[in-house]
């Protein structure tokens, strides 16, 4: 449908990217208006993501735009050479490209083929973080969608990534993208799409009716969070997706993030015995349990209630009391002394 060629723009000395269409394309007029009306449309949304389009026409029959040159590559380079990225490295790429999204959706416009392919990774000023570019607007594919134009066996969309809408022919918007952008993310983190196939009919199929496969599965060590954010993103119905690709992007940085100090979470479980329950006893308070025992026999079972000191006969016993019950002193029976003998009266 189109190919880029790197070219060198004379009068500004610049390398740029000059994206030709294929010339079945400019046969139909229909298309060529299109095409130039959303190609005007595209230029006009300046985000820092998205590749600035510099100029788009006709010459000698063919239809060009041409674009800034990113030197460095793709995403789908990137994850091929280094493997599947760090959580928060794939965060801070989908946000961007994310963010770029929502600018064009607000202008009405929808790319309709977000793909690693399309997603140019250059290095900020910094020259160590990533700075994502999105690429190949999808302006031929918008411009051919209204008109029923298709090159023989093109599909409208990459199948690894398209929204089920797309395969069902229905309307899109920007929750199609938030569906591609899911579906790239994945190959981000874990070196794959989300539904790989052999044939393209079981691949349709997969994205229409299968459920996404969990990508802690996939790539043990992940947050088992990040589950419930691509489960949602990669919803097949529109309306169960985030409201805005920003909204994902959020939501999987959140599920991606170190929990903050102080918010480790719940640590692990007291034992039993170690619980504050208490129980009385004779002059203080202890804790119902003690730990359990290693080794040796049982204890003998103790009584329920505890004996009266200073009683002679051992029969008196104090009621068992919890915290905060009444003074066992008061319940106790009254001491009683033994009755007082006299030494015997000797006779002189």
């Amino acid at each position: 449908m189109a190919v880029v060629y790197r070219a060198l723009d004379v009068r500004l000395g610049r390398h740029v990217a000059l994206k030709l269409l294929d010339p079945e394309l400019a046969r139909s007029d229909p298309f060529r208006r299109r095409f130039i009306h959303e190609s005007r449309a595209a230029a006009a949304v300046d985000h820092a993501h998205i590749i600035p389009i510099f100029e788009a026409g006709e010459a000698d029959g063919a239809l060009f735009i041409v674009m800034r040159y990113v030197p460095t590559g793709d995403l789908r380079t990137l994850v091929e050479r280094e493997g599947p990225l760090p959580p928060l490295r794939a965060a801070a790429i989908t946000a961007q490209v994310a963010s770029a999204l929502d600018a064009a959706h607000a202008h009405g416009l929808v790319h309709r083929d977000v793909k690693p392919a399309n997603l140019l990774i250059a290095k900020a000023g910094d020259g160590r973080t990533d700075h994502a570019y999105l690429s190949d607007f999808g302006l031929s594919k918008q411009a051919l969608a209204p008109l029923g134009l298709t090159l023989t066996g093109q599909f409208l969309g990459t199948l690894d990534y398209v929204a089920p809408e797309q395969i069902e022919g229905r309307a899109v918007d920007g929750r199609a993208d938030q569906y591609s952008l899911a579906c790239a993310t994945v190959e981000m983190l874990t070196g794959a799409p989300p539904f790989q196939r052999d044939q393209n009919m079981a691949l349709m199929w997969a994205q229409l009716a299968a459920a996404p496969p969990p990508l802690t599965e996939r790539r043990p060590g992940l947050p088992t969070a990040i589950d419930r954010v691509f489960a949602r993103a990669l919803a097949k119905s529109p309306d169960d997706r985030y409201p805005t690709c920003t909204a994902f992007a959020t939501a999987m940085r959140a599920a991606c993030a170190p929990p903050a100090a102080g918010q480790e979470g719940p640590g692990p479980a007291r034992p039993s015995w170690a619980e504050p329950t208490m129980q009385a006893g004779p002059g203080r308070m202890a804790p119902a349990h003690g730990p359990p025992r290693r080794s040796g026999p049982p204890p003998a079972p103790r009584s329920r209630d505890a004996a009266v000191p200073g009683d002679p006969t051992g029969q008196a016993r104090l009621p068992r009391l919890s915290p905060g019950g009444p003074d066992p002193a008061r319940h106790a029976p009254p001491r009683q002394s033994p009755p007082r003998q006299s030494p015997p009266r000797q006779s002189p």
